[in-house]
């Protein structure tokens, strides 16, 4: 079992150059703040966006019920207080799946646009191939892993991957 868990993921090679616009997916929030995932993940979209070339980015995250926070909600917050526009931001704020987060943000994306998925190294092969089957022309910027990666995140992205392959599960 320890030899699947850490074996490597299919490698995501990311662009030299971003997309125009960025999707990042949603890792979630507490009580308005982004969690450790969450935070690397938009910090990576961050220096994206600095780096010049990024026109739009759609956060995506839904709440769990009862929350008063979505992630997308959160992220767009996040974003915008490091010096992102508003104008650029849009937040995608009822998903609660990777497959959910895409269809999500349909809505911010023209049709056709080519996306580049902001999502950690582990989640990137999975998501990819979500939104390839979505129909978007998308390439990842995998962000690096946050420190407390458990072993439990990575066998739940291995099976999710495996099933998302063999059987098309969504989630």
């Amino acid at each position: 079992m320890a030899g699947l868990l850490f074996a490597p993921f299919p490698a995501v090679t990311p662009p030299a150059q971003p997309h125009p616009t960025l999707v990042v997916l949603g890792a979630a929030q507490y009580a308005g703040r982004p969690s450790p995932a969450f935070k690397v993940r938009l910090d990576h979209a961050l220096k994206l966006y600095q780096g010049g070339g990024v026109r739009r980015i759609v956060v995506t995250g839904g709440r769990q019920p009862g929350d008063p926070y979505s992630e997308g909600g959160v992220g767009q917050a996040y974003l915008e207080r490091r010096g992102v526009p508003a104008d650029v931001l849009r937040a995608e704020t009822s998903s609660r799946t990777t497959y959910q987060n895409l269809t999500g943000a349909r809505e911010w994306i023209e049709p056709g646009a080519p996306i580049t998925l902001v999502t950690d190294k582990v989640h990137a092969p999975r998501a990819l191939a979500m939104a390839r089957s979505l129909g978007f022309e998308a390439n990842a910027s995998p962000s690096p892993l946050w420190k407390q990666v458990t072993p439990r995140y990575l066998l739940r992205e291995r099976l999710a991957l495996l099933s998302y392959t063999l059987f098309g599960v969504r989630g």
